[in-house]
């Protein structure tokens, strides 16, 4: 099944052809809208002209923070964003060969990838559990127990970003997560 998380056909390409992409674009899924935030990996790609974790790594992290500011941003805090972003890159790079995908390929269970996903920058336990749903729902990567490690968003329905297929499901999705922020208000 190929991603379809943006709206954008260019960008959703990004994210289905790169795991680092599908990283990054979970990473910046933080106080921003999700189909902006998983946009931003094709951004850095357009104007870096590469995601490849090592050269991203190495980039002057002022000029790079100057690239990820550049209208329209890859994100609400385009600086810290783009820090966290050098440092995922750092470690996919030193920890995993510079191949992301490697996170999910080596796990030896559910619970083992929810703990790599985890010692990721910018990623606690409910971010971890959506991109561990993520990867299981659209990506078929299910190492024993990943239902367990992820919890309610192995479940059927509009819970997460995991479950995001088209703008439809992204309507129900955001409907969903409005509604659980209504409840925990009231």
């Amino acid at each position: 099944m190929a991603i379809q998380i943006t709206g954008d056909v260019e960008a959703d390409k990004v994210l289905d052809a790169d795991p680092f992409a599908l990283l990054v674009g979970m990473m910046l899924d933080q106080q921003y809208p999700m189909e902006h935030a998983f946009r931003g990996p094709a951004k850095v790609l357009d104007r870096f002209g590469t995601l490849e974790p090592a050269r991203i790594a190495a980039a002057d992290p002022e000029e790079f923070a100057a690239l990820c500011a550049t209208p329209p941003a890859i994100h609400r805090f385009p600086g810290s964003m783009a820090a966290r972003l050098q440092e995922l890159a750092r470690i996919v790079e030193d920890e995993h060969g510079g191949d992301a995908a490697r996170i999910w390929t080596g796990a030896t269970s559910g619970k083992d990838l929810l703990e790599r996903v985890m010692a990721l920058p910018g990623f606690g336990k409910q971010k971890a559990q959506i991109f561990v749903a993520l990867l299981a729902k659209q990506r078929d990567v299910r190492p024993e127990g990943w239902e367990a490690a992820v919890g309610d968003y192995a479940l059927d329905g509009h819970r997460s970003v995991a479950d995001v297929v088209d703008a439809d499901s992204l309507q129900k999705v955001r409907d969903y997560k409005k509604m659980k922020k209504a409840a925990a208000k009231g």
